[in-house]
């Protein structure tokens, strides 16, 4: 059999039923595609996400429930309220209404990520009724009974080997047979249990289907024609990028383009399995492609912003001429599972940032009271919010010589926190106020990408 495409759709894409037409449409125009993985239609899964955290009373998760409603009912509408799908969608609607006021009496994790999966089980349910209507053979399947991972609900890691397994034996028989259509974001551990896999993972679950079936390529389908220069709602003459490499993209994920889950890359990159991001609205607009290799290796490519960053700088004198301060730093971190971003050192401090926007999916601080408790037993500790992180991505830059001046020259009237360069050939990267941010960006985007 010849290599399967994987397609992923994300909210704004099945948000209703002329989105989900055009999805239907994508996907019929390409052959190869063989598993269509969806998103939870635009709004659900911020609407599921307050349901969760259990602090509405009952007019609130009613409120809620309303307009959750509302949305699948309209898609339902449109697809003429086909009996078996309505009954299945009304009853995930009631058990959500349960869960919800159980959350309001006690919620953790585990029922979260029960609570918020229901999301992706709505939205792949419609569509694949949707495709049954158009005359195509499609099969809905539980991403559950395919993604294995860890218990730890809110943002699970998954179990390579076993995912693998449970998608060769599951999906292989139905490959060439018929369409698969089934859920991102979420997966289930040893027990059964729902997991999710951290907010915006449903690019990462397609990449990770793809990984386990050999897939020949990823189509990643959003709301944007590929990936830009820089974000186009900041900078007017941003442009698309025709091609990039898996290294150069993986920084900008990781730095802040919203087009592509961070995560994502990993499996791509092990298979060396092209990946497609393109709009699912004007897909003839074309789109990126990301490859192991690029024609082209630019000095700067792109430049990349993520909001919402914390600066967390811990003072202690025991640092002076010491070794073992920062092994227990990076040990109480790792306890809980906090990922580190930029961090630079003095004598007797050391400051490093966090990001809020790779939280949990359900809504959990990502720096707690509990780990707050246990760094200030080691020392001062100092937590700053309302910085923004900008990252200039491109090839070589640690070794091309002008590089600093020509960017902190661009942004010479602006102060800067935190610089980190070095560590990488493709970025150079610092903090800056959260309110200057967009000016920097359009600057540096002037100076040395238009």
């Amino acid at each position: 059999m010849n290599p399967i495409n994987v397609a992923k759709f994300g909210g704004t894409s099945v948000a209703d039923a002329a989105a989900m037409n055009h999805c239907a449409d994508v996907v019929l125009a390409n052959p190869a595609t063989r598993v269509v993985v969806l998103s939870a239609s635009a709004g659900v899964t911020n609407l599921l996400v307050s349901l969760a955290q259990g602090e509405l009373d009952e007019a609130g998760q009613d409120a809620q429930l309303a307009r959750l409603t509302g949305i699948q009912q309209a898609i339902l509408t449109a697809l003429g309220n086909p009996g078996e799908v309505s009954a299945l969608i009304h009853a995930q609607l009631g058990d959500i209404r349960t869960m919800a006021r159980q959350a309001c009496q006690h919620t953790d994790a585990e029922l979260a990520d029960r609570l918020i999966a229901c999301g992706e089980l709505m939205s792949t349910r419609l569509f694949t009724e949707l495709l049954h209507q158009r005359g195509i053979k499609a099969q809905w399947q539980d991403a559950r009974q395919l993604l294995r991972t860890d218990s730890r609900f809110g943002k699970a890691t998954v179990d390579l080997a076993a995912t693998r397994t449970l998608c060769q034996a599951t999906l292989g028989p139905l490959l060439g047979d018929s369409l698969i259509i089934t859920q991102g974001f979420i997966g289930a551990d040893a027990d059964g249990r729902t997991t999710t896999l951290g907010r915006g993972g449903s690019d990462y679950s397609a990449a990770l289907l793809a990984e386990a079936l050999d897939a020949g390529s990823i189509e990643i389908w959003t709301d944007v024609p590929g990936i830009y220069t820089t974000d186009p709602r900041l900078v007017t003459r941003a442009r698309p990028i025709p091609e990039i490499s898996f290294v150069e993209a993986a920084e900008m994920a990781t730095f802040g383009a919203k087009v592509l889950h961070p995560a994502t890359l990993q499996p791509a990159l092990r298979q060396d399995i092209p990946v497609f991001v393109g709009s699912a609205r004007d897909p003839a607009a074309g789109g990126t492609w990301i490859r192991a290799s690029t024609e082209t290796s630019p000095l700067f490519r792109a430049v990349a912003l993520r909001r919402q960053q914390v600066l967390v700088t811990l003072h202690s004198l025991n640092m002076f001429h010491a070794y073992g301060f920062l092994a227990e730093v990076f040990g109480i971190l790792a306890r809980h599972r906090i990922s580190v971003d930029l961090i630079t050192t003095s004598e007797v401090s050391v400051s490093l940032t966090l990001d809020h926007t790779g939280s949990q999916s359900n809504g959990e601080p990502i720096l707690g009271d509990k780990v707050l408790a246990e760094l200030g037993q080691l020392c001062k500790v100092e937590v700053e919010t309302d910085f923004a992180l900008v990252a200039l991505i491109g090839n070589r830059m640690s070794e091309a010589a002008g590089v600093g001046s020509r960017v902190f020259d661009a942004i010479r009237e602006h102060n800067i926190r935190m610089i980190c360069y070095g560590a990488s050939a493709h970025n150079l990267c610092f903090l800056v106020k959260e309110s200057e941010a967009g000016n920097i960006v359009n600057r540096l985007h002037q100076e040395l990408l238009d």
